[in-house]
């Protein structure tokens, strides 16, 4: 199973040889920086799918003076469990967006682009409100430049909606769902 780094952070750890007051608590008990500069107890909160490793440094970043000498990240291992848009290709744009009998919502984005993450739960929302009357699809502007370029994507995230194998509307940026929804009721 591959894992994604999402954020690394320094968790600061009990002294040696001191152990929390109670085993069932213990999961959830860590040692905390209190805002004095002293560790306290701080109560995190539990999460399932996630675990921290440890990271080697990289050789390219020099690490800052104050910086602890051990470093963790969280691991998530679940991120294939959210629902996601189906994928769509240069191999398969002319069967799935062109030759479409209904309207078709592409959108367009990258897995490094934070506001094309923050939509797609709106897209996801929406493929399944229209669903029948509307199908949705998500292209990788990294894996698919021709068909951004073709298309005029000068920025993500894009989201346009074709109809007859034709261009019919275009929304661009994390936009609220309603904006969405006035385009996309154009054309169902």
């Amino acid at each position: 199973m591959a894992a994604t780094v999402l954020e690394s952070f320094a968790v600061t750890r009990p002294p040696h040889g001191v152990a929390p007051a109670s085993a069932p608590r213990a999961a959830a008990v860590a040692y905390v920086p209190s805002p004095l500069g002293r560790c306290g107890l701080g109560l995190l909160p539990r999460f399932t799918g996630l675990r921290c490793a440890s990271l080697s440094p990289s050789p390219r970043v020099k690490p800052a003076a104050a910086a602890p000498r051990s470093r963790g990240a969280v691991v998530c291992e679940a991120q294939k469990t959210a629902v996601q848009l189906p994928e769509v290709t240069k191999s398969t744009w002319q069967s799935l967006v062109l030759d479409s009998s209904v309207p078709v919502l592409i959108d367009f984005w990258a897995p490094w682009c934070g506001p094309c993450r923050m939509i797609e739960p709106t897209v996801v929302k929406l493929a399944k409100a229209y669903e029948g009357k509307l199908k949705c699809y998500k292209l990788n502007t990294d894996e698919s430049p021709d068909i951004a370029t073709q298309y005029g994507i000068r920025s993500i995230p894009t989201m346009m909606i074709f109809k007859n194998g034709e261009k019919k509307d275009a929304v661009i940026g994390a936009v609220p769902e309603s904006t969405l929804v006035a385009s996309i009721e154009k054309f169902v």
